[in-house]
């Protein structure tokens, strides 16, 4: 009986190795290194601090409007670290039904609860010596909260149904879009948390503050998406290329690839030229990225970064005629996020079954 019993435990362990070492390759594959693409002065200031920042252990947030690259700025800073060679594990916090998100991060022992039949290494044990990215982590629930704050400060974690904790080597990078220091105001999110993670602060510029990259950025994305394809690369005519720079891309980087990628599908010929566009694009006017600047004139900022989501939120109902999930998946807002928006800005939310255009 012992003897089986010493089998069985080498077995597992073998099984959960090569179940990480797995896992590892996989990461590996999926999320392909990037480049961060731009040469204006935010961006060269952006590159600047990250090779400052990355050779330390630090914990790094990064915050900014969704699509401005959070996650491409932190795989740069793994890229640079001494943990290159380890493991970059990136969880969206807000994608994760609360339920499972503690046993995705923390992982659990066989037994913990109906199912588990054999004990589960979490995603903070597969990045050990590595990089942990959390994205969104302002959607973490407060429970969670207090457990990444004690594996911040005691480098260690408990699987759910475990008698002892587990040590861990990782390097916290955490991302948002939402205004932490309202969240702590409002206590749905712990201070004492928000300071072991804002010991680096990197604030990514919006893409409308840097329309001297979307040529740059235009060429790189129209190159990618032509190889995804499989078609020859189009040129963008000087005049669409005027007009995309005009353009104040509420949406970001995101909004900007998604775009030229559906251009290159719907294209005839080798270019691209101002009539391809979009009609809003092709009619917007280089007052329309400052209109909102001069809410600041008589608003407070809180007041005027509502009125800013409000106008963004009611264009992309009216964009994706009322389609959440669309909307959610060009913004890079979750669903759950978007509807607690509608609801705070007093927005009429579309149709929840099915997500059907609201009538």
């Amino acid at each position: 009986d012992e003897l089986l019993l010493i089998v069985a435990r080498a077995a597992e362990r073998t099984r959960l190795r090569e179940e990480n070492e797995a896992l590892t390759r996989t990461l590996a594959r999926t999320y392909e290194p990037t480049e961060l693409v731009g040469e204006s002065p935010p961006m060269e200031a952006l590159r600047a601090l990250i090779a400052k920042v990355a050779p330390t252990d630090a914990a790094v947030l990064i915050r900014g409007e969704s699509g401005t690259g959070k996650e491409l700025v932190a795989r740069a800073i793994h890229r640079q670290s001494r943990r290159a060679e380890a493991p970059f594990v990136a969880i969206n916090c807000a994608s994760i039904p609360e339920t499972l998100l503690e046993s995705e991060l923390f992982g659990y022992e066989k037994g913990a609860f109906t199912g588990a039949d054999r004990p589960k290494m979490g995603l903070v044990e597969v990045a050990d010596g590595g990089t942990l990215f959390l994205d969104e982590i302002g959607d973490l629930p407060l429970a969670l909260q207090a457990k990444v704050l004690r594996m911040l400060q005691e480098h260690e974690v408990q699987r759910v149904g475990a008698l002892r904790p587990v040590r861990v080597d990782v390097r916290l990078i955490a991302a948002t879009n939402r205004d932490l220091a309202g969240a702590i105001r409002e206590r749905t999110f712990r201070a004492d948390l928000f300071y072991r993670l804002n010991v680096i602060s990197i604030e990514l510029p919006p893409l409308r503050e840097r329309p001297g990259d979307i040529p740059i950025l235009v060429e790189y994305l129209a190159h990618k998406a032509a190889r995804k394809l499989r078609r020859p690369q189009p040129r963008f005519t000087p005049e669409a290329l005027a007009a995309l720079e005009r353009y104040p891309f509420p949406g970001n980087v995101r909004e900007l690839e998604n775009l030229v990628e559906r251009l290159l599908i719907l294209c005839e010929g080798n270019e691209i030229r101002l009539a391809d566009l979009p009609a809003d694009i092709r009619h917007a006017q280089p007052g329309n990225a400052a209109e909102l600047g001069d809410l600041t004139e008589t608003l407070d900022y809180r007041k005027a970064r509502d009125a800013f989501e409000r106008a963004y939120l009611q264009r992309l109902i009216e964009a994706t005629h009322g389609n959440v999930s669309e909307a959610a998946r060009l913004s890079g807002i979750s669903r759950r996020h978007l509807y607690e928006k509608f609801e705070r800005l007093g927005i009429r939310p579309p149709a929840r079954s099915g997500d059907q255009p609201a009538s």
